[in-house]
C-alpha cells in the first residue's frame, strides 16, 4: 500500500462482507457483549474464592501474544497504586523469585500454549496458588484442576486477539478479589457500555466520513504508524494497536509509550521515513564522512520514498503533567517536519472504562485497514507455519 487508499471502498458494505468471511468486524463489534459475558464466567468458576488467599506478595501473568496482553490490561488497571508488583511473564521458565506466596495466572485462549504450560506447571511444583483462563476440556484446564486452582473457561471459536476482554476480565476480577486493585462494581458495565457505544459509531454502514475507525484507518494507510501512548494505561493500547495492524492488517507498526518514546523513537523523525532526508544532509554537515554517508543513502536507495512516518497518539485523560507537555511537544515536533498527526483521546473517567475506549476504537480502525486492502482479517499463515516448522 504505497498510496493513499480510496477511501469509498469502506462505504460498500457487501464488499466488506465479501472481504471479511470469518466475519471479524462483527466479533469486534461484539467486545462489550464479551466484557458482560466474561465477568459472569468468572463468577461462576468461584473467583471470589481467591479472597480466602490474602494479598499475595506478587501477582505473575503467564502468557503470550493476544492471551498475555491480558496481563498487560491487570496492569495498567491496577495502575500506579497497586499494593504489590504485577508481573507479565512471556516465556518458558518462570523467574528464580517466584515462590509459594506469589499468585501464578496462566492464560492460554486455547489452553495449549507450551510457554504457558511450562510456567503453571512449574508454579504448580512450587506451592503457588495458580489460576488459569482459557479453553475449557484443554491441557491448561487439566493442570490447574490438578493443582487445586481455580480456572476460568473462555468460549471456543475466537481467536486470542479476538477474546481480550474474555481473558482479562476474569484476571481483573481475580486481582479485585486478592486485594491489589477496587474494580468498583459499575466500572465493567460502564466499560462495556462504552464499548457497546464505539460499536455504534464504527459500524459497517456509518460511511467514511462520519465514521472515527474508517477515517483512522484512511489515515493509516500507506504510512508507517508509530504509536504512542500518554500514560502507562495509554501504553497498553498502543502495543494492542501495533499487535492488531500485524495480525489483522499485516501491517507494521511501531509502539511506544511517553515519556520512554521522546529518549529514543522521536529521532525516527529526522530519518529517511519522517522529514525524508538522507542523514548529513539534513544538518547541514559538510564533513567528508556525512557527505560520503548522505551519497550511500541515496545510492542504495534511490527509490523515492512514498511511506512516512505517521504519528497516532494515543491520549489518556489522566496524565502526568510533564507527560502532558511531551505530548504536545511532540506533536509539535512531528508537524515541524510534515509528519502527519492522528491522536485519539481515552473516553471516561475509571481505568477500565479509558483503556476500553483506546482499544475498541482502533481495533475497528485495524480491521477496516485490512479491508481497505482487500487483505482477509483473519488467517494468521506465518503463525501457522511457524508452529509446524519448530514441532518438525
Amino acid at each position: 500500500m504505497s498510496s493513499r487508499p480510496d477511501p469509498s471502498r469502506l462505504d460498500d458494505v457487501d464488499a466488506l462482507t465479501r472481504r471479511d468471511p470469518s466475519a471479524m468486524l462483527r466479533v469486534v463489534a461484539g467486545a462489550g457483549a464479551q466484557m458482560r459475558e466474561a465477568a459472569v464466567a468468572a463468577a461462576d468458576a468461584g473467583v471470589k474464592r481467591l479472597s480466602d488467599e490474602g494479598r499475595p506478595r506478587a501477582v505473575v501473568v503467564a502468557g503470550i501474544g493476544g492471551s498475555g496482553i491480558s496481563g498487560d490490561v491487570l496492569a495498567a488497571v491496577a495502575g500506579p497504586t497497586c499494593p504489590v508488583p504485577v508481573v507479565v511473564h512471556r516465556g518458558y521458565d518462570l523467574p528464580m523469585w517466584v515462590g509459594a506466596a506469589d499468585v501464578v495466572i496462566g492464560v492460554s485462549c486455547s489452553g495449549t500454549t507450551e510457554e504457558t504450560l511450562s510456567a503453571v506447571e512449574q508454579a504448580a511444583h512450587l506451592g503457588c496458588a495458580v489460576v488459569g483462563v482459557g479453553a475449557a476440556d484443554s491441557p491448561l484446564a487439566d493442570l490447574v484442576g490438578r493443582s487445586r486452582g481455580i480456572h476460568v473457561p473462555v468460549p471456543a471459536g475466537r481467536m486470542p486477539r479476538a477474546s481480550l476482554w474474555a481473558l482479562s476480565v476474569p484476571l481483573l476480577l481475580a486481582g479485585e478479589a486478592l486485594d491489589i486493585l477496587t474494580l468498583g462494581g459499575s466500572d465493567i458495565d460502564a466499560a462495556a457500555d462504552r464499548l457497546d457505544e464505539i460499536a455504534e459509531r464504527c459500524r459497517p454502514t456509518s460511511e467514511a466520513f462520519v465514521n472515527p475507525a474508517k477515517q483512522l484507518a484512511i489515515e493509516l494507510g500507506g504510512s508507517l504508524p508509530v504509536v504512542w501512548g500518554s500514560s502507562d494505561l495509554a501504553g497498553v493500547a498502543a502495543y494492542r494497536l501495533a499487535c492488531q495492524l500485524a495480525e489483522n492488517a499485516k501491517y507494521p507498526a511501531i509502539s511506544g509509550v511517553l515519556p520512554e518514546a521522546n529518549h529514543n523513537q522521536v529521532v525516527m523523525f529526522d530519518g529517511r521515513y519522517g522529514k525524508g532526508e538522507p542523514p548529513g544532509e539534513a544538518a547541514g554537515s559538510d564533513t567528508a564522512a556525512d557527505a560520503e554517508g548522505a551519497a550511500f543513502f541515496r545510492d542504495q536507495l534511490d527509490d523515492p520514498v512514498t511511506e512516512r512516518l505517521r504519528l497516532v497518539i494515543l491520549r489518556d485523560s489522566v496524565e502526568h503533567p510533564r507527560v502532558a507537555r511531551r505530548r504536545e511537544a511532540s506533536r509539535e515536533l512531528a508537524e515541524d517536519r510534515g509528519i502527519e498527526v492522528s491522536e485519539l483521546t481515552a473516553e471516561g473517567d475509571a481505568p477500565l472504562e479509558r483503556l476500553a475506549s483506546l482499544i475498541g476504537l482502533p481495533d475497528f480502525a485495524s480491521v477496516y485497514l485490512a479491508l481497505l486492502a482487500g487483505i482477509d482479517p483473519t488467517p494468521i499463515a506465518p503463525i501457522v507455519e511457524l508452529k509446524t516448522r519448530i514441532l518438525t
